[in-house]
């Protein structure tokens, strides 16, 4: 059988895996519409912390001078957008048959740089709560703390997701399902990416304007 034509956006398996390239057509385009539902959740978050993004909304509270860390910030984007590329490698390594143990090896490597990413936003939220900077303290903390931990629980997520996948890699082999699934915590992984890119621009280089 001929794989059909890929209708889907993100990498596709193309014909050297006819079944799971085209049977993804369906799961892939289903997991697109779920991330949609997913950035309208975010937008909102965008929008709510845009709206408290001003000086009233700081209660006399610490002002993001006060509290973001620009430095911190930018090396987390580096390590999500290393974790990206990363991925990327996974994702060709699958899509050529490379060596199984190639695909593993990167996306052990994807989930270090999450983890990474992880870590440090963790000690900027520690940071932050040690200065008096707690969502309970104003409107704009609140709003901080509505979006960017939310953010860093996708990443978890994704983090938890990539341990499954490699398990399942692992025990099932290049299994057409496992394939698929690869395929939607790409798209996922990559979609975390451009909403930390969204973040980065209007929460701390805006918020530090």
């Amino acid at each position: 059988m001929r794989a059909s034509t890929a209708t889907h956006p993100g990498l596709n398996l193309g014909n050297h895996h006819t079944d799971a390239h085209d049977k993804a057509e369906t799961l892939v385009f289903g997991f697109w519409v779920f991330l949609m539902s997913d950035l309208i959740i975010f937008g909102l978050m965008f929008a709510l912390y845009l709206t408290a993004q001003n000086p009233l909304s700081y209660a006399g509270g610490p002002s993001p001078k006060d509290v973001y860390d620009l430095g911190s910030a930018f090396a987390q984007t580096m390590l999500l957008l290393c974790s990206s590329l990363t991925f990327g490698f996974a994702g060709l390594a699958l899509r050529h048959k490379l060596p199984l143990a190639r695909v593993k090896f990167w996306l052990v490597v994807t989930l270090l740089l999450g983890l990474g990413f992880l870590s440090l936003e963790l000690n900027d939220f520690h940071d932050m709560f040690t200065k008096g900077a707690v969502p309970s303290r104003s409107g704009h903390l609140s709003a901080f703390f509505g979006l960017v931990p939310l953010h860093g629980l996708h990443v978890t997520a994704g983090s938890i997701w990539i341990v499954i996948m490699l398990l399942q890699l692992h025990f099932l082999g290049p299994h057409p399902m496992v394939k698929i699934r690869l395929l939607r915590l790409g798209l996922f992984w990559h979609f975390l990416d451009i909403i930390w890119i969204g973040i980065f621009s209007i929460v701390y280089l805006g918020g530090l304007a």
